[in-house]
C-alpha cells in the first residue's frame, strides 16, 4: 500500500524526471545519439558492411574530421593560418558533413571553451563531469547567457561562414546523408550499405572522435607544458582526433598551426595544413616561438622537481641545528657518544658505524676529530654524491668555532 511518504517521493522523482525531459534536447538526441543506434542494429541485422563501402566510409570520415580539425578549429576558431577561398569553401562544406553545426556556432563555443576554460561558462567544462564534457553539453540544453561572451565579429564578417549557417541544414543533408548514399550506390550498388554504414555510422563515429577531444584530453594524459588547468596531452586521444590529443599545448598555445610539434607525434592535421601551403592554398602558418614552448616545458620540469624534492628528506638545515663549540663536541665524544665532524657540522654515525663500505676501523679512527679533509679526499678518493647526501641526514650540530681545523 503507497503511504503519503512513497507518494510524495515518487512525485519528486517524476518531477525530476520532467526537468530533465524538459532539459534535453529532443532533436540533438535522436540526430546524434538515436538514428546512429538504430542505424547499427539494422545494419547488424539486415545490411552487410561491404568493404568498398567500409573504405570509403574512413576515406570520406576521414575527410570530414580533418575539416573539422583544420577548418572549424585551426582555421576559423583560432586563426592559426590562413586560407585561400578554395580550400576556405572547401572546408565549409565538408565539415559540414560531419554534422557538428555552422562554423559560426561552432567556433563560438569553442572559443568560449578556450577562454573560460573549467568554469561554468565553459560549454563543455571538464568540471562537471566526464561523460557531460563528451556528450552531455550536446543534448542538454543551455540558455545563451549560460555560455561566456566572445569575440565572433571576424566570424559574422565572413561572407562563407555566413553562407554556411544560411544553408547548414541543407548542406548537412546533403554531405552527410545523400552523397554517401548515392556514390555508394552508384558505385557500388549498395545502396542501403552507404545510408547505414557511410552516412549514419560514419557520422556517429567523427562525432564521437571530436568530443573525445571535450573529454577524455581534460582527463588522461600528461601536462608536459602547464598544469593551471585540465588539459592534457593524450597519443591515444590524438589517435581517434586527427591529430587533436595534444591538448596541453594546444591550451598553451592556441595560435599554433600544430597540435603535435615534434615530428613523431600523430598530428595528420598539421601535415594537412603544411601541403596546402605547399600547394599555395594555404599561408601565414602561425608557430608559438620556441623559446616560449621550452620555457613551459621547463617550468613544468622544475615544478615536478620541485614537488619530488619536498617527498625527500635532505637531513635537518645547517641553520637550525643546535650550535657547539668545538670543545664541546670533544666532551660529547669523551662521554661515549659516536659522532663525526665534516665541514663544521657534526654527525652521529653510531648506526652507521657497522654499515661502512670502508670498514668501521677507518670511521672510527676520526671519531672525535675533524674528518672533513679526509672525507673530501684527503688521502683517499673523495666520497661520492650519495655519501655526501647519506651524511646530510646524520647530522647533529654545527661547530661554531673555526680554529680547530687540521691542517
Amino acid at each position: 500500500m503507497l503511504t503519503a511518504h512513497h507518494m510524495s517521493t515518487l512525485g519528486k522523482v517524476l518531477g525530476d524526471i520532467r526537468v530533465l525531459g524538459d532539459q534535453i534536447d529532443w532533436i540533438r538526441l535522436w540526430f546524434t545519439g538515436g538514428i546512429p543506434m538504430v542505424a547499427m542494429v539494422i545494419g547488424s541485422l539486415w545490411v552487410p558492411l561491404q568493404s568498398r563501402t567500409a573504405i570509403f566510409a574512413c576515406v570520406y570520415g576521414t575527410v570530414g574530421g580533418i575539416s573539422i580539425t583544420a577548418g572549424y578549429h585551426r582555421l576559423w576558431a583560432h586563426r592559426a593560418y590562413s586560407a585561400g577561398t578554395f580550400l576556405k569553401i572547401a572546408l565549409a562544406i565538408t565539415g559540414a558533413s560531419a554534422g557538428q553545426g555552422s562554423i559560426r556556432t561552432w567556433c563560438r563555443d569553442h572559443r568560449a571553451h578556450h577562454r573560460y576554460t573549467d568554469t561554468d561558462k565553459d560549454p563543455y567544462s571538464a568540471h562537471k563531469g566526464l561523460f557531460y564534457s563528451h556528450y552531455g553539453w550536446v543534448v542538454v540544453r543551455r540558455k545563451p547567457e549560460q555560455t561566456g561572451r566572445v569575440e565572433i565579429q571576424d566570424l559574422s564578417n565572413d561572407y562563407i561562414i555566413m553562407w554556411q549557417r544560411e544553408h547548414y541544414l541543407m548542406l548537412l543533408f546533403l554531405t552527410a546523408y545523400v552523397f554517401p548514399t548515392v556514390l555508394c550506390g552508384l558505385m557500388f550498388d549498395d545502396f542501403a550499405g552507404g545510408f547505414i554504414w557511410a552516412s549514419c555510422v560514419r557520422l556517429f563515429v567523427i562525432q564521437q572522435g571530436t568530443f573525445c577531444v571535450n573529454s577524455l584530453a581534460h582527463w588522461a594524459g600528461d601536462q608536459p607544458f602547464a598544469n593551471k588547468l585540465s588539459p592534457r596531452n593524450s597519443w591515444f586521444v590524438a589517435l581517434v582526433t586527427w591529430g587533436e590529443g595534444y591538448h596541453n599545448f594546444h591550451h598553451e598555445f592556441p595560435v599554433d598551426y600544430r597540435n603535435g610539434i615534434r615530428w613523431y607525434q600523430w598530428d595528420p592535421t598539421k601535415w594537412f595544413i603544411w601541403l596546402c601551403e605547399k600547394v599555395n592554398l594555404a599561408s601565414d602558418l602561425k608557430r608559438f616561438p620556441e623559446n616560449e614552448i621550452q620555457k613551459g616545458q621547463f617550468q613544468q620540469i622544475e615544478r615536478r622537481m620541485e614537488l619530488q624534492r619536498k617527498e625527500i628528506s635532505w637531513g635537518t638545515p645547517i641553520d637550525q641545528l643546535p650550535a657547539w663549540s668545538f670543545g664541546e663536541y670533544i666532551e660529547y665524544v669523551k662521554s661515549g657518544r659516536c659522532l663525526l665532524v665534516v665541514d663544521d657540522v657534526v654527525h652521529n654515525v653510531e648506526d652507521f658505524v657497522g654499515h661502512h663500505p670502508g670498514g668501521e676501523k677507518y670511521l672510527l679512527e676520526h671519531i672525535g676529530k675533524d674528518a672533513t679533509k679526509l672525507f673530501h679526499g684527503g688521502g683517499i678518493h673523495a666520497h661520492s654524491n650519495a655519501a655526501e647526501n647519506l651524511l646530510s641526514t646524520m647530522r647533529l650540530a654545527r661547530i661554531v668555532d673555526s680554529d680547530h681545523r687540521q691542517s
